[in-house]
């Protein structure tokens, strides 16, 4: 199933050139609105998801990288495991692996995750995200549907397929 990776590169290339685009247009802080809800903010986040960390000092930057790393080798592994048929569990966890290297890229490089992505509601502002981040919860949200069995394949009397 290593043939998802391609998933991964793509996620991985995505988030790094709009983040290299962001750092190059835009100042620190700085915010561009784009519709009513939603705003290109550039920030720093030295900790991990909501800014967990954020104020640590400086070491976190390496324990979320050395999880970040190990967490990535994880998903490969899990991803040479799975069996032919397993194509959602596959794209999910190609997401969650493109976006954790992504992030980790960013660790290693600056020791922060750049964050331009701002969401927000009145005066009420969804922590800043990027594309990494996207591609994480988007392939938790699809690990999720495929554990509750969608886009499983089945006979046709129900019974689960089982082959490599």
């Amino acid at each position: 199933m290593l043939k998802w990776l391609w998933l991964s590169g793509l996620v991985i290339v995505l988030d790094q050139a709009s983040k290299l685009a962001v750092v190059k247009a835009m100042n620190l802080y700085e915010s561009i609105p784009v519709i009513p809800f939603f705003n290109l903010t550039y920030v720093h986040n030295t900790g991990a998801a909501f800014s967990f960390l954020s104020d640590a000092g400086g070491w976190q930057r390496w324990l979320f990288a050395f999880l970040a790393a190990t967490i990535s080798l994880v998903l490969i592994i899990w991803l040479v495991k799975l069996k032919k048929q397993e194509i959602l569990l596959a794209a999910s966890l190609a997401l969650i692996l493109g976006g954790a290297i992504g992030n980790l890229i960013d660790r290693i490089a600056y020791g922060y995750v750049i964050d331009f992505l701002d969401v927000y509601y009145k005066s009420w502002h969804w922590p800043a995200f990027n594309i990494a981040d996207s591609a994480i919860t988007l392939g938790v949200m699809l690990m999720l549907l495929e554990s509750v069995g969608v886009g499983k394949a089945s006979h046709v009397d129900g019974s689960e397929i089982d082959e490599k």
